[in-house]
């Protein structure tokens, strides 16, 4: 299946089905020597986990790590890495009645106008348990940039209309410590007020993951088409629940004058950071940051029209099991797609800078 890669030094290939017999990950171009364990990687898919709240999907899976290449005595060789989650508890039977009914919000209709047939066991490739295998290879690339002193972290900023609007950038503990990954208790307890309310309804809700990398060079980023900024919002976009994507004062820039929008330069660097850490698609040293809207998880146990294949109209009440919100399942996957990207542009530009010297 075309489009299943992203990369072109770092290069990640995800595969394998929401009911298939397991997700998986290649990670070609990983440099040699990097200390990497298999509880490395654990701990990432650990986070992702679901069945981790009342709210979250009671589909209970371990989400093991099996890594069949690429890593030998705790360090990367330089050649591929696999590594492959097995699926234990997909119940395809809850999907037959769904065979010839496209779900409102899932991609069911557009993969049979592609392919002319889908795998509606879950959604196949469309379902939101692809994102195990980037999380996988989210665990590998933090290796990477960790030795260039980059640290980036993702958290809850909204679910809702519930926002933490605090503009400091939260410690990993604090994130960490609550089950919702937002690193203020008030907020987190109002968002968990706002999810059993909609849990109630038997309905669902969007947020926003906000992610903030600390200790990025500046030259990162290819002109012209593959700008950092470029490149970080076509990784976020690919994620299914992601519908937009903003960097530093993102949309709010359209309400600004270039006086207030423009971050002045100092000796001491910039005095504000609208720019969001990129300048002409190239990160400028600064703090980047990054946002990305989630959608509503589509399957909901309300009465709701669509079609079926012979093109009639029908209603269709999603039963099974299901997140009422995405996040906080969301955040590490974000997390991971930010820092492969970084992994691709450190490395395209070490081979640059191995020539300037």
């Amino acid at each position: 299946m075309a489009g299943s890669s992203i990369g072109q030094v770092f290069r990640v290939t995800t595969w394998g089905e929401s009911h298939g017999e397991a997700m998986g990950v290649i990670i070609d171009g990983c440099p040699p020597n990097i200390k990497i364990s298999n509880a490395d990687i654990q701990i990432a898919l650990d986070i992702r986990k679901p069945a981790q709240g009342a709210y979250t999907t009671n589909r209970k899976e371990a989400d093991t790590a099996e890594i069949l290449s690429g890593i030998f005595e705790g360090k990367t060789t330089g050649t591929p890495i696999a590594i492959m989650v097995r699926n234990n508890d997909a119940k395809s039977s809850d999907y037959e009645k769904l065979r010839d009914i496209f779900r409102p919000g899932h991609g069911d209709y557009s993969y049979d106008q592609k392919y002319g047939f889908r795998d509606y066991r879950g959604g196949g490739r469309a379902s939101g348990r692809e994102t195990v295998a980037r999380v996988a290879a989210g665990a590998v690339a933090e290796k990477v940039i960790a030795k260039a002193g980059i640290i980036a972290l993702a958290y809850t900023k909204a679910i809702g209309n519930v926002i933490w609007n605090d503009n400091k950038i939260p410690l990993s503990d604090d994130i960490l410590k609550s089950v919702l990954l937002c690193p203020d208790d008030c907020k987190t307890k109002e968002m968990l007020e706002l999810l059993e309310l909609v849990k109630l309804e038997n309905d669902s809700v969007g947020g926003v993951v906000e992610i903030v990398v600390q200790g990025c060079p500046a030259g990162l980023g290819e002109p012209v088409f593959d700008k950092l900024d470029a490149d970080l919002a076509k990784g976020l976009m690919s994620i299914g629940a992601v519908k937009g994507v903003e960097i530093g004062a993102g949309f709010a820039v359209a309400k600004m004058r270039g006086s207030k929008c423009n971050d002045a330069i100092l000796q001491t660097g910039f005095a504000t950071n609208n720019a969001g850490g990129i300048l002409a698609g190239i990160s400028n040293g600064d703090t980047i940051v990054v946002r990305a809207t989630c959608k509503p998880i589509p399957s909901i146990d309300k009465s709701q029209s669509t079609i079926n294949k012979n093109g009639e109209s029908v209603a269709i009440n999603i039963g099974g099991r299901h997140d009422v919100c995405v996040i906080p399942r969301i955040v590490p996957v974000c997390e991971a797609m930010v820092k492969i990207i970084l992994a691709d542009h450190l490395l395209r530009q070490e081979a640059i800078l191995s020539w300037v010297k």
